[in-house]
């Protein structure tokens, strides 16, 4: 029987993007699934991708934050339901070998698991910007959306609202502390939703874009707003903090300059986390900023926060829908691309609906 074929979005050999027709995805192993994917955005590390800074080569099916119908399950996986809605972690993973168990789970021994949408090596996963997926480890990359809420509610539960909490916790932001978040993309946005959780007296943001520092103040997710091309942003934040320098600093960008920024405006003995896809190396001026005894940490988001973070949501705790400013059919994923890509049109989300055929 011939293999039925799906629209999917491919970076081609030329690095150029472009809608395909390819094969709907088969049932691999047990325990895998497959997804009928009808909510998924652009992330700004399809941007990287696309742009030839990560290790991803072409030609690759790209896209990983995404939610979806399950239309088949495989023989092991229990706990769902044909015609069920999930959210989807960006990263699958086996959750039983050494790094799994210590929450690493970007580093699964299982060669089933990358992030979707990117390769590495041997390890290749198609992504989410396509009509299907296949879902490897379904029982642990899936949840079940609770009956009244919808995939607009949690479609960034799998990845950049863990993210952004992820950055929080690795502040270990303590009660009254002040925080400084530097960039104001999606990534901050949620960081500086999720610092709230532990209580801190003050959230600053930072970020050259006027109208994303603009929509934190008015959504209400940070305290004050500073613009690098205005104002110094470390001075201020010292003198906002009596001299000191903020206690935690979280770097949501992934730049050299921002990086030394964060470690240069975070008061003696903070912590910096960053938390930015780096495509290229950095340097540290290590002479000005070791004898200050701070913390740095980074990394790649664990997935072992999505079902706390959709309670939250389900408690009213925490709403992102803010952040969908712009939706479309895979059709125009394209244009969508260079929309968000280049930061056209105050665009904070590209949302990505089902092909229309």
């Amino acid at each position: 029987m011939e293999q039925k074929t799906m629209k999917a979005l491919l970076w081609k050999e030329d690095k150029g993007i472009a809608i395909v027709d390819t094969p709907v995805p088969l049932i691999n192993k047990p325990t895998d699934a497959i997804v009928k994917v009808t909510l998924s955005t652009i992330c700004a590390s399809d941007i990287h991708i696309v742009g030839g800074h990560t290790y991803v080569v072409p030609p690759q099916i790209i896209g990983h934050e995404f939610c979806g119908e399950i239309v088949e399950l495989g023989s092991a996986v229990a706990k769902f339901n044909v015609g069920d809605k999930v959210a989807v972690s960006c990263l699958p993973f086996c959750g039983e070998c050494y790094y799994c168990q210590r929450g690493l789970h970007f580093q699964c021994l299982d060669p089933d698991c990358t992030c979707f949408g990117t390769n590495m090596s041997e390890l290749k996963l198609d992504g989410c910007q396509a009509e299907y997926i296949r879902i490897p480890h379904a029982a642990n990359t899936m949840y079940k959306i609770p009956d009244g809420f919808t995939e607009e509610d949690m479609l960034f539960v799998g990845d950049i609202l863990s993210t952004g909490y992820f950055a929080a916790e690795k502040g270990n932001i303590q009660p009254g502390d002040t925080v400084l978040i530097i960039g104001a993309g999606p990534v901050g946005m949620c960081a500086a939703l999720t610092a709230k959780l532990w209580g801190p007296a003050k959230i600053i943001i930072s970020d050259g874009v006027q109208s994303r520092l603009d929509v934190c103040i008015k959504e209400g997710i940070v305290d004050l707003s500073l613009n690098p091309n205005e104002v110094d942003v470390t001075e201020k934040c010292r003198e906002i903090t009596g001299g000191l320098g903020p206690d935690v600093v979280l770097e949501c960008i992934g730049l050299e300059p921002t990086l030394v920024q964060a470690c240069q405006a975070v008061k003696m003995g903070g912590n910096v986390v960053t938390i930015g896809v780096y495509g290229e190396p950095v340097t540290l001026p290590m002479q000005d900023i070791w004898f200050k005894n701070i913390s740095i940490s980074m990394g790649f988001v664990p997935m072992n926060h999505m079902p706390e973070l959709i309670k939250l949501i389900q408690g009213g705790k925490i709403n992102t829908k803010f952040l969908m400013t712009h939706r479309a059919p895979l059709n125009d994923i394209v244009k969508g691309y260079d929309v968000f890509g280049n930061k056209k049109d105050n665009c904070l989300k590209w949302i990505v609906t089902p092909y229309v055929k």
